[in-house]
């Protein structure tokens, strides 16, 4: 049997319709193409907007800010010098915009000016900390994207 033009043109985009299928089924079943939302509970997050802008811009206002930085043993984060940390209360939170079951969250409990997060909670690659923290009844926040 004799193939005209026609007929070749059909079984190529047929074969080309099945082809991106293939992806489009491997893509959306295998595990390690899942990526995350940032946020799960993203229009509750929208609504306190306001109050993180005005805790960031009350961190910004202050002598110094929190600083962070790699080290040995993990992330050093440092807050600054002119205020009492012993009065500091609040969370540190990380996330990994890549894959939500590394994220962690850990208590603010200060004996110094400096927090260290340990080596063997952060895998290499990108971080997203943010740090909600109160002073003498004020709200701040820091957010800062880092690479380990």
């Amino acid at each position: 049997m004799k193939m005209n033009w026609g007929t070749g043109l059909a079984i190529w985009l047929a074969l080309f319709i099945v082809f991106i299928l293939y992806f489009v089924i491997r893509i959306s079943t295998e595990d390690k193409y899942d990526y995350d939302l940032v946020t799960e509970e993203y229009y509750q997050k929208e609504m306190i907007f306001q109050q993180e802008f005005d805790a960031e811009e009350n961190a910004n206002s202050l002598e110094g800010s929190i600083t962070g930085e790699k080290i040995a043993e993990g992330w050093m984060l440092t807050f600054p010098k002119n205020i009492d940390y012993t009065k500091i209360k609040g969370t540190v939170f990380l996330y990994r915009p890549s894959n939500k079951n590394l994220d962690f969250q850990l208590p603010l409990e200060l004996t110094s000016e400096k927090l260290l997060i340990p080596d063997k909670r952060l895998l290499a690659g990108r971080w997203n900390t943010i740090v909600k923290w109160s002073y003498e009844g004020e709200a701040y926040l820091y957010k800062r994207k880092i690479v380990y």
